[in-house]
């Protein structure tokens, strides 16, 4: 599957705010795809260990060998495996995960795009289950979702005890309705607190990337 421009400016959001939280983290990123979120959460947090775990096995190959010709390779583990079915005591310092958008929509005849876009392997409620399970007391996870599903969030995140603690909208250009919203979760405290909302555009008007996309993808894209 191609790398997304959202999918990269995901990561870029991530890794902006969680190089300042220490050293030593352990990271979990779960459905790592082509290994993209783990190689540029890697870059900016050098001292991370990184587990990246993925169901299909022809997209754990490629991370596998995407993260081997990294300068990054000895903070990465990408597992060929199902979330849902790995069993470990571990917990993580922080969950990183760009989970399949669709859930009960028409799928197509490739099997690896419908592993890839489609939820039916693994549920974004399965999804919270595991996250709730590994994260550390302290933890923090972040998610990159289509923007349709915010309204199915709040009951979601209740069931397993977890919550809301920002939110980025996400459009394509300035002159777009949102598509993706960008979240930060973490346990669920007592009392429940309000989330930040915030807002990027990756182009403007002009089909230019816009200040902030640049400012956050700089130090990936060659071309900015």
């Amino acid at each position: 599957m191609k790398v997304t421009t959202d999918g990269c400016l995901f990561g870029a959001w991530v890794a902006d705010k969680v190089q300042h939280l220490g050293t030593g983290l352990k990271i979990l990123d779960i459905g790592t795809g082509t290994g993209l979120l783990s190689l540029m959460l890697a870059q900016k947090n050098p001292t991370a260990e990184i587990e990246a775990k993925e169901i299909d096995k022809e997209a754990a190959t490629q991370a596998t060998e995407n993260v081997n010709a990294s300068p990054w390779k000895e903070q990465i583990s990408v597992m060929h495996t199902d979330a849902k079915l790995y069993s470990t005591n571990k917990s993580y310092d922080l969950i990183i995960s760009n989970p399949p958008f669709y859930e009960d929509e028409l799928k197509s005849h490739d099997d690896s795009k419908n592993i890839a876009h489609h939820s039916s392997a693994l549920t974004l409620d399965g999804l919270l289950g595991i996250i709730k399970k590994s994260l550390s007391d302290a933890g923090i996870f972040y998610l990159l979702l289509p923007y349709k599903r915010l309204e199915e969030l709040p009951a979601l995140f209740n069931k397993h005890s977890l919550q809301i603690k920002e939110k980025t909208l996400v459009r394509q250009t300035t002159k777009h309705d949102h598509f993706r919203v960008m979240l930060t979760g973490t346990h669920q405290s007592s009392p429940y607190k309000e989330q930040v909302t915030g807002e990027i555009s990756i182009k403007n008007e002009q089909q230019e990337y816009t200040p902030e996309f640049t400012g956050l993808l700089k130090d990936y894209y060659l071309s900015l």
